[in-house]
C-alpha cells in the first residue's frame, strides 16, 4: 500500500473443507468455512484477515487454487500432483494404485477433483496483473470436476503404456475427512472478463507427460 503495489496471493480450495457451503468464491461464506486441515485453515485465516482490513492495496486478489498440476513440481515431494506420482509409480511398477471408494454413491476411482493445469494459472495471473480492478477472492480451477480414474487412464495413454490400475483401501486415519468431490464455480472470474478456455484434462495431461515428464531428468 505504501508503494502503490498490487497484490495477488495464493489461497486454496482447501478452504472449502467438505464443501458444505459449495465451491463458490463468495466473500459472504468465508467466515463459515470449515477447512479439514491446518493448511486450509491458514489459507482461510488469511482470506478472513484480508477481507477485514480497512485499507487495501489499490488492487488485490486471493486465488483459490484447486488441484494444480504441471511442469517443474518435482521438488514438492509428497505434495506433488497425482499425475506426477502416477507417472513415477507407473515407471517403477507398471501400474497405479488408487483409493477405493468407501461411499456407495461413488465407484472406485470415481472420487472427483477440479484438476487445473499450471499454464492456465499463469494465464489468469497475467490477466489480473493487467486488469487491476474488481479486487477480491477468486476460484481458480477449470469449473469441471474429473475423476482420479480419468486422470490415471490419461496418464497411461500419454505414456503409451497399457492400463494397469489397482484399488486399495483409503487409510483409516484420513477416511472420514477424505473429499469425494470438488469443482470450482468459475462464474466470478468470467464476470470480470476472463474468457480464455482452460486446458481439458486430456490435453493437459498429454502436454505435461509428453513434453515435460518423458523428456525431463527431474522426475
Amino acid at each position: 500500500m505504501e508503494y502503490g503495489l498490487p497484490l495477488v496471493y495464493a489461497s486454496s480450495a482447501a478452504t472449502y473443507g467438505m464443501g458444505e457451503f459449495g465451491y463458490i468464491d463468495s466473500h459472504e461464506i468465508v467466515e463459515k468455512l470449515k477447512p479439514l486441515n491446518l493448511y486450509g485453515e491458514s489459507k482461510n485465516d488469511f482470506d478472513k484477515w484480508a477481507l477485514k482490513q480497512e485499507s487495501h492495496p489499490y488492487f488485490w486478489a486471493g486465488l483459490k487454487f484447486f488441484n494444480v498440476y504441471g511442469p517443474n513440481e518435482y521438488h514438492k515431494g509428497r505434495m506433488a500432483s497425482v499425475i506426477l506420482h502416477a507417472f513415477n509409480q507407473i515407471n517403477a511398477t507398471g501400474k497405479m494404485k488408487l483409493f477405493k471408494s468407501h461411499r456407495s454413491e461413488f465407484p472406485d476411482g470415481g472420487q472427483t477433483r477440479d484438476f487445473v493445469y499450471v499454464k492456465d494459472l499463469s494465464e489468469v495471473m497475467i490477466f489480473l496483473m493487467h486488469h487491476r480492478k474488481n479486487s477480491g477472492l477468486y476460484n481458480l480451477g477449470t469449473g469441471k470436476g474429473r475423476t482420479f480414474l480419468d486422470l490415471t487412464r490419461n496418464t497411461f495413454k500419454a505414456m503409451g503404456i497399457a492400463e494397469n490400475i489397482e484399488f486399495i483401501d483409503t487409510p483409516i486415519d484420513i477416511r472420514d475427512k477424505y473429499q469425494y468431490f470438488t469443482e470450482a464455480n468459475m462464474q466470478k472470474l468470467a464476470a470480470i472478463g476472463y474468457s480464455k478456455p482452460f486446458y481439458s484434462l486430456e490435453d493437459g495431461v498429454n502436454d505435461y507427460v509428453k513434453n515435460y515428464l518423458l523428456t525431463s531428468s527431474f522426475l
